[in-house]
């Protein structure tokens, strides 16, 4: 089994697109018939997808990591929630738009 879908329910897509695109994610907006519109990015064989929360939604608590290839550039550009130690590297945690955690090495 390979994960090849993520949705990410946001409170403002442009906020949220602007802060993933900081880690290096290039966004199209996308709308399917008569969808709403919405942010989407390829990760490989993962599709990687930003839209609007729905009426009565709040965002999720899910937590997210990414591996990226200019950490120090990354470092100096972000404001970094905390970090740890696991497997001799360091991890950064950031949060984003919605207050999700995110992890960064």
């Amino acid at each position: 089994m390979k994960l090849n879908l993520l949705v990410l329910r946001c409170t403002n897509i442009e906020i949220s697109k602007n802060f993933y695109e900081l880690l290096g994610l290039k966004f199209v907006k996308e709308k399917h018939g008569k969808g709403v519109e919405h942010y989407a990015t390829c990760i490989e064989d993962l599709v990687f997808e930003i839209y609007p929360l729905n009426l009565g939604e709040t965002p999720c608590n899910t937590r997210l990591g990414f591996s990226v290839q200019s950490l120090e550039s990354l470092l100096e550009r972000i404001q970094f929630h905390g970090q740890y130690e696991f497997n001799g590297k360091t991890i950064y945690i950031l949060l984003d738009p919605d207050g999700r955690k995110i992890e960064i090495s």
